[in-house]
C-alpha cells in the first residue's frame, strides 16, 4: 500500500500565480516556482543561487503540447539570468536545490538525465532540449539518494500543476537506472480496459485520475458529421496536423496516448459523430462504462457511512 506525503506549499506574496515555495516534509530538498517576468526577484532567494536543475515551462493554452526544458547549474538563478531568459517559449520555471550542501556537480548532472529522460517517456511535453545529458557515474548510495530525490521531485512538480513526469498510462521505464524506475514506480491501481467499436473502427481506452485516455494504436472515424462537438472537431484537426492521428487505409490510427477530460469526448472523437461515452465504452466483461459507474454509486449508498 502506498504510503502518505506531506507537502507544505508557502505562496510568497499570498497569490497562486506569484513566486512559491514547496517542500516535502521530512526531505532535504526544496523548489521554488517563479513566473518569468519575476525572475528578478529570483535574487533574494538564497535557495535559487546554489547547485540543483531547474524545468522551463509553457502553459498549458491549447491542444498542442506545451513546451519544456531541464537543465542543471551549480548556481541556477545565475544560469537563469544570463542565458535561459533568451528563451523565448517558457512562462514559469521551476527550481529544485538542496537544503545542505550535499548536491555536487555530478549529482545534479545525475537528477538532470534522469529527469530527462522520464518527461521523454511520460511523453506530456515537447521538450526541447538538444541532447540528452551525460548520466554521472556515482557510487551506489549516492545513486538510490538521488533516485529518492527524482521521485520526490516528481511529487512536487504534480503538486505544482506540472505533471511532466507522469506517464498517462503505468508502464516499466527501461531506459532509467534501475533505483529510479523502481522508487517511480507507481502504486498499483485496478484499471479496466475498455473498448469502443463502431462501423469499421475500434478503439481502446482506460479511465484514470486524470480523465480517459485513449490509447495507442486506437482507430478514428475519418469523417466527421456536423453534429460532432466543435471542441473535439478542432481536436481532431490539430491531432492530425502534428502527426498524432496519421492516416491507415479508411481510418485514421492514434499514433500516442492521448488524455481526454472525459469518456464522451473520446467516443466522439472515435466516431466522429455525437456520442454517449458511458454507453459506448464496454469493458471486457460486457458491461458498459455507465453500468459500472451506476454500481458503483450503489454500492457506496449501501455502505454504513451512507446510511
Amino acid at each position: 500500500m502506498a504510503i502518505g506525503k506531506s507537502i507544505r506549499v508557502y505562496l510568497a506574496d499570498a497569490t497562486v500565480t506569484g513566486i512559491r515555495y514547496a517542500e516535502l516534509v521530512n526531505w532535504t530538498g526544496q523548489a521554488v516556482a517563479c513566473p518569468r517576468n519575476r525572475l528578478d526577484e529570483l535574487a533574494a532567494w538564497p535557495e535559487a543561487a546554489k547547485p540543483g536543475v531547474y524545468l522551463l515551462l509553457e502553459a498549458r493554452l491549447g491542444d498542442s503540447k506545451p513546451e519544456a526544458y531541464i537543465g542543471e547549474s551549480e548556481n541556477v538563478v545565475q544560469r537563469l539570468t544570463s542565458h535561459d531568459r533568451l528563451k523565448d517559449f517558457w512562462n514559469e520555471v521551476v527550481i529544485f536545490t538542496s537544503k545542505d550542501e550535499n548536491l555536487t556537480k555530478a549529482h545534479v548532472k545525475f537528477l538532470e538525465s534522469s529527469l530527462l529522460r522520464l518527461a521523454q517517456q511520460s511523453d506530456r511535453y515537447e521538450l526541447t532540449n538538444g541532447n540528452q545529458p551525460t548520466e554521472s557515474s556515482l557510487p551506489r548510495a549516492d545513486r538510490d539518494a538521488m533516485a529518492e530525490f527524482v521521485a520526490n521531485i516528481r511529487m512536487v512538480l504534480g503538486t505544482l500543476g506540472y505533471p511532466i513526469l507522469e506517464p498517462l498510462l503505468t508502464r516499466p521505464l527501461p531506459s532509467l537506472p534501475i533505483s529510479v524506475g523502481a522508487t517511480l514506480a507507481a502504486p498499483s491501481q485496478q484499471r479496466l480496459d475498455f473498448t469502443f467499436r463502431v462501423k469499421d473502427v475500434t478503439a481502446y481506452g482506460v479511465m484514470t485520475d486524470e480523465g480517459f485516455v485513449l490509447k495507442k494504436g486506437s482507430q478514428v472515424a475519418l469523417a466527421s458529421s456536423e453534429s460532432m462537438h466543435a471542441r473535439v472537431a478542432g481536436l481532431k484537426q490539430q491531432l492530425i496536423a502534428d502527426g498524432r492521428l496519421v492516416a491507415q487505409g479508411d481510418q485514421l490510427l492514434l499514433t500516442e496516448d492521448l488524455l481526454l477530460s472525459s469518456s464522451s469526448f473520446a467516443a466522439v472523437l472515435v466516431a466522429g459523430t455525437s456520442r454517449s461515452g458511458p454507453q459506448s465504452w464496454i469493458a471486457p466483461d460486457g458491461r458498459s462504462l455507465k453500468a459500472i459507474e451506476e454500481a458503483k454509486v450503489t454500492a457506496a449508498e449501501a455502505s454504513p457511512l451512507m446510511s
